[in-house]
């Protein structure tokens, strides 16, 4: 199986926010930009795979500023770990207010996908280039995050 660069599955995508994306205050729905979240990424694990990828999980989606119609949306989406099977993809979501040229970092996520077969059975991964600082530093710290997703996943077993 051949490796993949990070920079070949990395993925930028934008949007302007309209008015079917808001509440009745202007603000638009958290649940629309997880959509986006969750499309960017999944282009991202589909890049790496070169098959089809189905989310496992969200770890964390945090929202630090909200977003308003009209602004801009720029995702970007970059694979930060690949194990046998699965891999996590960062995306980082930032708003630009096109009247006023104001630059917010506006959200975070942290996904895991799995690559899948025509029978949805799990299927290997090529493995991961890691080539620049800011690469290692995203897949030391994505390591971290998987092996506390295990351990919360094996304590939900327990209970159980």
């Amino acid at each position: 199986m051949e490796e993949k660069k990070g920079t070949d599955n990395s993925v930028v995508m934008a949007q302007v926010m309209n008015p079917e994306d808001a509440n009745p205050a202007g603000n638009i729905h958290g649940g629309v930009i997880m959509k986006l979240i969750d499309t960017v990424a999944g282009v991202a694990a589909m890049r790496h795979a070169r098959m089809l990828t189905v989310t496992a999980s969200i770890d964390r989606l945090d929202f630090h500023h909200p977003v308003f119609v009209g602004d801009f949306l720029t995702l970007t989406a970059a694979v930060n770990f690949v194990g046998k099977t699965s891999m996590e993809v960062g995306v980082r979501v930032d708003s630009e207010n096109l009247l006023t040229g104001r630059k917010c970092h506006t959200s975070s996520a942290y996904l895991t996908f799995v690559a899948i077969d025509r029978d949805n059975r799990p299927v290997p991964l090529p493995p991961l280039i890691i080539e620049t600082e800011e690469q290692k530093r995203r897949n030391r710290e994505a390591m971290a995050r998987r092996e506390m997703r295990l351990a919360e996943k094996r304590k939900e077993k327990n209970r159980q």
